[in-house]
């Protein structure tokens, strides 16, 4: 056993690589001894937060993650649940936040292909990927450099790799200027029986590393930055960043995929964070076994690589297999099929211990399960931040609605030209959204929708799945518990739209300092909101992520706890979109609309201020008018349907006026000041459209699940009007809404001017 440490050193390089001293005597406490610095690069990684969850663990247990569709959980790759006739999808979601403040393009790529991996490792092929981004406001250069370099990053690696980019959203709020978020989620299709765990078994059996080579690129990248602060040091970070290659990743889906088709694998995982090290770690947990690995034996591309640097190297496009001797042959021919390098690193034992050498030395040697199942698991001190009490006490009612900023008719305009409201279309027209023919509403509506079934080989089905990503981070920062509920009921709220009911969840949790009691607070607040939420709609959490350290200079992102929902559509050709279809059709506002102007996109704009409580939200009303509509949906009775989020009614009605290219004719019900009837952000509302000769069925329904309901007007012309009030050509609205992000990302223009028209 190499000795290469003192016990007067090994507690210094302890505090360099982030161990707590309490927790760097528990690994000597494990071992018995001094820990080598092989031993101790694995723990520092393993026990950090990125990998560990040691400050979250015990809120995330509160979540509910049982339910009819559930075929795998959390503590896997992914989430896989059954969408019937012996289909399933896998899905996750995943933060790649620190490394692509440090450099956009590879960090989000590297991100679209870490979380592309966790899906074929369940035996499922990818089929479609999500995006949820944040930064800070356009104006600034370096804002513009994040933006543009995340979004070609995605799209390149996605683009390349084959699949579909088809959703997601952006939000630019000053809070994620130190930190921009990049969330990202992946979705993939396989037939039930094909299921696959990350799992190390058989004494005996082959450890095979399939892939790339690896070098010193990305050591430490995903969870040493993403387990501390930026500071002024951030720079000197660059080069801890993984670079990606999408070809490779493209050849070790079909590889892998192939290789479970022909049932070569006893296990498979992937190199994410921690590279070997975590996937060797977890797989040997959950098995119950140990491991024995030669780091001589792993292709490397670069000269000279200590142990250390291997085991913990975060290279992309590399793959953990378990092998049975006596398929070995069979499988590495899979992989040489397609072009893959495939090296046998070791083996599988029966001591419980993970066994690391460099040919005859053993470099380290410990309790396999200690790295993954043993972190500490820390219980914060949790303190209500004290702005809660200045924002909120915020009086909404008492602003001057009648000065010029709040005048309508400019206000809808200065609104649709808003960076969080205008058209996404710059994004995602640089995405392949339609490769692999099974998306069937393209980005640009509520939710997307994807066929279940794989056309390329005749299999076809009428079943689909919505998915849709959601979270608004001022309502969080405004009121945590809450806001994390709206970020569930409009995720939920989108794919009702589309006709699918929910089935589970992903999610991806983005907070500031844990160790600040005030942002772990926050943090529990919205994971008891959306616990309560998943549990009134009876949803399951099955998969997901927690980025904690979401702060540069000491100033935390707002709490943003990201949704990723999948619900499931009986029948792909009734589904709805946003658009108003034909000229005479009848518009029906389903729900209600209060005074909720409180953190409101309007407010911001029109006050210059982020203040106020959000919309009030009742869980079973927004349930039953999900309800109402995706049964009204399922009849084949809605020609379009959208909900109210950002910017309330008049950015719905206008949304679905651009996109349909057509006008409406609406009156307001004069309950309250037009510019709240207009711009309230209230919760549990969908703008739908039909003809003329359901409306009765379409109120009746409504009725039936005791919501309320107003008959708006009718889809006609080509102007937006809104009887004694004002009217707006579509023309209009759509070159106000249209136009936005390619002249800022340009700096042509700045937010203002946009707003000024």
């Amino acid at each position: 056993m190499r000795a290469d440490l003192t016990p007067e050193l090994a507690p210094e390089l302890a505090a360099e690589l982030g161990l707590k001293q309490s927790e760097y005597e528990h690994v000597v406490e494990i071992l018995g001894r001094t820990p080598t610095v092989t031993e101790l690069y694995m723990y520092s990684l393993m026990w950090s937060e990125h990998c560990s969850y040691k400050h979250s663990k015990k809120a995330l247990r509160t979540f509910p993650t049982e339910g009819e569709h559930v075929l795998q959980g959390p503590g896997e790759n992914a989430g896989v649940i059954g969408v019937g006739d012996g289909w399933a999808v896998a899905f996750k979601m995943e933060s790649h936040n620190h490394p692509s403040a440090i450099e956009p393009y590879q960090g989000a790529a590297t991100g679209v292909g870490g979380i592309i991996r966790d899906i074929f490792t369940m035996g499922a092929r990818p089929i479609a990927s999500l995006d949820s981004l944040r930064f800070g406001p356009l104006e600034e250069p370096r804002q513009r450099y994040l933006f543009e370099g995340a979004v070609a990053g995605i799209g390149g690696y996605g683009n390349c790799i084959g699949v579909p980019t088809v959703g997601g959203e952006v939000y630019f709020e000053e809070a994620y200027a130190g930190n921009c978020l990049i969330n990202a989620m992946s979705i993939g299709l396989l037939r039930e029986e094909r299921l696959t765990r990350a799992v190390a078994a058989g004494p005996g059996n082959l450890l095979l590393l399939i892939g790339s080579t690896t070098g010193r690129d990305g050591i430490g990248g995903a969870s040493v930055l993403a387990s501390q602060e930026f500071d002024e040091r951030a720079e000197e970070k660059r080069p801890s960043v993984q670079v990606g290659d999408p070809f490779e990743e493209k050849l070790l889906i079909e590889a892998c995929l192939d290789l479970l088709d022909g049932e070569l694998l006893v296990g498979l995982g992937d190199l994410g964070a921690a590279g070997l090290t975590s996937s060797a770690s977890e797989m040997a947990s959950r098995g119950g076994v140990g491991l024995d690995i030669d780091v001589t034996r792993v292709p490397q591309r670069e000269e000279a690589m200590k142990p250390f640097e291997i085991m913990v190297s975060e290279s992309q496009e590399r793959m953990l297999a378990v092998v049975e001797p006596a398929k070995l042959a069979e499988a590495q021919a899979v992989c040489e099929k397609w072009g893959l390098r495939s090296t046998v690193i070791g083996k599988v034992t029966d001591t419980g211990r993970f066994v690391v050498r460099e040919g005859d030395e053993v470099v380290a040697d410990m309790p396999a399960a200690t790295l993954a199942s043993d972190a500490p698991e820390y219980d914060p001190p949790a303190e209500r931040p004290a702005y809660l009490d200045e924002v909120q006490a915020f009086d909404v009612r008492a602003v001057d609605f009648g000065s010029p900023a709040w005048e309508p008719r400019s206000l809808l305009l200065s609104l649709l030209a808003s960076p969080n409201i205008c058209s996404r279309r710059w994004i995602w027209e640089q995405y392949d959204h339609q490769v692999m023919l099974n998306t069937m509403v393209l980005p640009g509506s509520d939710a997307a929708v994807l066929r279940i079934g794989e056309p390329g080989r005749g299999e076809v089905t009428t079943r689909g799945i919505a998915v849709s990503s959601d979270c608004n981070g001022r309502y969080c920062y405004l009121e945590p518990y809450l806001g994390a509920q709206i970020a569930f009921a409009e995720a939920a709220r989108n794919v009702a739209c589309a006709g699918g009911r929910p089935a589970a969840i992903t999610d991806c949790l983005n907070f500031g300092n844990p160790e600040k009691p005030e942002v772990f607070w926050t943090f529990r607040e919205a994971v008891r909101g959306l616990a309560d939420a998943c549990r009134v709609f009876g949803v399951p959490v099955i998969s997901g992520n927690v980025s904690f350290y979401n702060e540069s200079f000491g100033q935390p992102i707002y709490p943003t706890p990201t949704v990723g929902l999948v619900g499931l559509v009986g029948n792909i050709d009734r589904v709805a979109t946003a658009s108003f279809k034909d000229e005479g059709d009848v518009i029906v506002l389903i729900g209600e609309t209060r005074f909720d102007l409180g953190g409101s996109e309007a407010l911001k704009l029109a006050e210059g201020v982020v203040a106020g409580l959000p919309p009030t939200l009742d869980l079973q009303r927004e349930r039953d008018v999900h309800e109402t509509v995706i049964e009204l949906t399922e009849m084949g009775l809605l020609k379009s349907a959208h909900d109210c989020s950002e910017g309330g009614l008049a950015i719905a009605l206008a949304e679905s006026c651009i996109t349909g290219g057509i006008g409406a004719r609406v009156r307001l019900a004069g309950s309250m000041r037009p510019v709240a009837e207009l711009f309230s952000e209230s919760q549990s509302r969908i703008v739908v459209s039909c003809a003329p000769e359901n409306v009765m069925i379409v109120t009746a329904l409504a009725d039936r699940h005791r919501v309320p309901f107003a008959l708006l007007g009718t889809v006609e012309g080509d102007t937006l009007a809104f009887e004694d009030l004002f009217d707006v050509p579509v023309s209009e609205l759509a070159a106000a809404w249209e136009p936005v992000l390619e002249r800022l990302v340009g700096g042509q223009v700045s937010t203002e001017e946009m707003a000024e028209g």
